[in-house]
């Protein structure tokens, strides 16, 4: 009885839309926990077909723009580096193996990217507040093939707060995947939230995270490198979850002058355009997509 009465009003303080949930009975989950983690019904989702990037969370867009000299904004005018947030690059072709960290983080964008004359890089950050659905998916269709594990602190990323707290992303513990898509790098990061670390990405089991025996500060990584053990995903499948309110970090590379279809302060939910194909010179108009669901496979 008394779970359900915090349940309930759970969902009515932060407007959880139950239904499209895909057990609508408050009462069928165990804890707060369980509730946020919880499953939609099929097709409450759909992806749009023509986007070739698309939003990995329902929530809300606090940054979307190019990356300007290696400065990232976790909100207007608040701004983090790049080379902080990621770690040493060690995943790029150009690293040889590893590449020590660069002084400057222009130079760490640059080496980032597969085509630095051709192309640019572009973020976008979303905040997952307590009420939106707390799972992600992933924004496009490309190969994982390297995961960082930051430990570190558990401060809110409301925006109210991510505005006045300087690296505040750098500080929070963090997972960040990077891999390759169609045209070149990208990555996708979680970033833990208040108290709650808890960051479960189904195809990485070996991931633990919110764990007091890590060093905090202290990275680790796993590659997934090579045919037999990247991991391919497809645009809206299935990723992780999370624990409460956390947000999201995309970092794509796309061809410079690409336009960005959210705006800060827009609601956004998992499948809605990002990115569409019209915006890139090299894509023809009206190109479309065949929309696919599931989890990443390995290959």
């Amino acid at each position: 009885f008394f779970r359900a009465t915090i349940l309930g009003s759970y969902v009515r303080t932060f407007g959880c839309d139950m239904t499209e949930a895909a057990e609508e009975d408050i009462s069928q989950y165990s804890s707060l926990s369980s509730l946020f983690r919880r499953a939609l019904k099929p097709g409450v989702r759909p992806v749009c077909p023509t986007a070739l990037i698309t939003s990995p969370a329902d929530g809300t867009v606090m940054e979307a723009a190019a990356v300007s000299c290696g400065t990232l904004h976790q909100i207007k005018g608040v701004t983090y580096s790049i080379q902080q947030f990621l770690g040493p690059n060690v995943w790029s072709k150009k690293s040889k193996g590893g590449m020590a960290p660069v002084t400057a983080d222009c130079c760490y964008q640059k080496a980032c990217l597969s085509d630095p004359v051709a192309n640019d890089l572009y973020q976008v950050v979303v905040y997952l507040a307590p009420g939106d659905y707390h799972r992600f998916h992933s924004p496009a269709e490309w190969s994982v093939s390297f995961r960082r594990h930051f430990p570190g602190e558990l401060l809110s990323v409301n925006p109210s707060l991510a505005s006045w707290i300087q690296n505040l992303f750098v500080l929070n513990e963090r997972v960040a995947y990077v891999g390759q898509w169609r045209h070149g790098f990208i990555s996708m990061t979680a970033v833990g939230a208040t108290n709650v670390g808890s960051v479960k990405v189904y195809f990485d089991e070996q991931l633990r995270t919110n764990n007091r025996t890590w060093s905090r500060y202290v990275y680790h990584d796993k590659h997934f490198s090579g045919k037999a053990s990247e991991v391919c995903f497809e645009k809206g499948a299935a990723f992780g979850e999370f624990n409460l309110g956390s947000t999201i970090v995309l970092l794509f590379e796309a061809p410079k002058g690409s336009v960005l279809n959210v705006r800060p302060g827009q609601k956004l939910r998992v499948g809605e355009a990002i990115v569409s194909a019209k915006s890139f010179a090299d894509c023809t108009s009206g190109e479309h997509e065949e929309v696919k669901q599931g989890k990443g496979v390995e290959r």
